[in-house]
């Protein structure tokens, strides 16, 4: 196989991960199993590594295998696997096409500047912090962007092509809600997206090698890589050639050096060489070596590496639509929540912040759209975490869907049965706020939604029927604040910092008919 074949293999596998984890994140349809979404997302950096640190058993296999294959041919999760990668060579390559400028010109490292935020970044983990990755990991900021800017316009495009082939009789698709997020993180998500196509153009994989802590941390594993690109030493001739097309800016053409550390496997260089004066293999001791040396075995070691990744490539679907928000009356007391509620599967808050990226997956996946990004909800650290919004919408009592496809552990899977009587946070009533209270109306919206009857009706006044809480067999579900029409809201959920089980609602009996009554009826 030569270099050429290569290249395109590995052209291949980006494209698949690429397009297979965009396909995640915008998808709304939930067709494939939950497992082939796993076995993709646990190969991206960060959220394999979360599991690892946390010995999520075989979910943190993904960062032992990036590990072994970083030791054995350098960056291939930055060339292959990570998505943001692929975008900025998408970026890349459209600059190439449309503009005259074929060649990147001299590209500036600044490894002291990588090292620091590499340092940073594990001082912080080591402490529990997530926080920096909230603003630097690849794969969460790939995540975002597809999550809060592309998958909007997925679901008009979904709602427009329904609405035409409806019209013609055609119903194959149908409406679906877009569940706006938040306008901080779809703010944060442009900037970041604007930043990333300003360096691809101007600097080409400079973020890879500069300000991404996961970029680093490979790139110094990949110094102990067994396979590596090098410059034989004896064939180069310093066209130039090689440093025209590397987009790491990894290669010193009048030393005849390359940096492998810096090097995201782009295999451009390779290709490029009209002498076959850039090589894969083991660097000798002596780089004066001929060409001889060069085995075309290990040509094809790479190339298995890189179809070993394209072989774990699947076509995985989330979930989605929600019902119209309902309509606010005013009311004289105001809400203060003491606490967020995280989503299911979070065990607390202080593992969900201390796990999660932000990376928006369960945001997009949740069928109902409860799911948002929070502001100071979680404080400054756990900025754009995802929270339950039950002013937005309420969760689904016999959904788990996020619990089961979050990548980083920070949301652990959940049974069915575990979710019913699982408790985020308890029903609390404010009577002042309530209509029944205040206006002498019927109303008992959060009893009727209510799943595990902790809200029901008793007599009031007259003939009018007011909410009464039983926070023990509550389970957080916020369908009751979500159905209350006043605003504030006379019935709402406050978050459990730890969740825990609620008790089991009592089954009332009912009376059995006289089976000796002759009337068949």
């Amino acid at each position: 196989m030569n270099f050429r074949v290569l290249k395109k293999v590995r052209l291949i596998v980006s494209l698949i991960f690429f397009l297979l984890i965009t396909y995640i994140f915008i998808d709304f349809t939930n067709a494939l199993s939950v497992a082939l979404i796993q076995a993709v997302l646990y190969l991206e950096f960060v959220p394999s590594l979360l599991n690892f640190i946390s010995l999520a058993g075989i979910a943190a296999a993904g960062f032992i295998f990036i590990i072994i294959l970083t030791l054995f041919f350098g960056r291939i999760y930055c060339s292959s696997v990570c998505p943001l990668g692929t975008l900025q060579d998408i970026f890349i390559w459209l600059k190439r096409r449309f503009t005259r400028k074929k060649q990147f010109g001299k590209l500036r490292t600044f490894k002291q500047l990588r090292y620091a935020i590499l340092i940073l970044s594990i001082l912080l983990l080591v402490f529990g912090w997530v926080f920096p990755l909230l603003f630097l990991d690849p794969f969460s900021n790939f995540g975002r962007i597809i999550a809060n800017l592309v998958r909007p316009v997925y679901l008009l495009l979904n709602n427009f092509s329904t609405f035409f082939l409806e019209s013609i009789d055609i119903y194959t698709l149908y409406r679906v809600e877009p569940g706006v997020t938040s306008r901080f993180s779809i703010l944060f998500s442009l900037a970041f997206l604007i930043m990333i196509i300003w360096l691809s153009l101007r600097y080409a994989r400079l973020f890879c090698n500069t300000l991404c802590p996961v970029g680093a941390f490979l790139g110094f594993l990949s110094k102990f890589s067994v396979y590596k690109i090098y410059l034989n030493q004896s064939i180069c001739t310093s066209c130039g050639k090689c440093s025209a097309v590397c987009k790491a800016g990894c290669i010193d053409i009048e030393n005849k050096t390359l940096d492998f550390s810096s090097c995201i496997g782009c295999l451009n260089c390779l290709t490029s060489c009209p002498d076959n004066g850039v090589m894969f293999g083991r660097p000798p001791k002596n780089p004066d070596i001929s060409l001889k040396a060069f085995d075309s075995n290990r040509r094809n070691f790479l190339a298995g590496g890189f179809l070993s990744l394209a072989s774990l490539a699947s076509i995985p679907l989330l979930a989605a639509p929600q019902g119209k928000r309902r309509g606010r009356q005013r009311s004289p007391r105001a809400v203060i929540k003491k606490h967020a509620v995280s989503p299911p599967g979070s065990i607390s808050s202080e593992h969900f912040n201390a796990s999660c990226t932000a990376c928006h997956l369960c945001v997009s996946a949740c069928p109902t759209h409860v799911i948002k990004p929070s502001l100071l909800h979680y404080g400054l650290s756990g900025i754009m975490q995802p929270r339950m919004d039950y002013h937005a919408s309420f969760c689904n009592f016999d959904c788990v869907i996020c619990s089961e496809i979050c990548p980083t552990g920070a949301l652990q899977p959940l049974l069915i049965e575990e979710k019913h009587v699982l408790q985020l946070g308890k029903v609390v009533f404010i009577k002042q706020n309530c209509i029944v209270y205040t206006e002498g109306t019927d109303c008992g919206a959060c009893s009727e939604h209510c799943p595990t009857k902790a809200v029901t009706m008793r007599p009031f006044r007259k003939k009018l029927l007011i909410p009464v809480v039983d926070p023990d067999i509550c389970v957080g579900c916020g369908a009751c604040e979500y159905a209350c029409p006043t605003d504030p809201k006379s019935i709402y959920v406050e978050g459990n910092p730890v969740h825990l089980i609620a008790d089991k609602p009592q089954i009332e009996k009912l009376e059995q008919p006289d089976t000796n009554d002759d009337f068949p009826f």
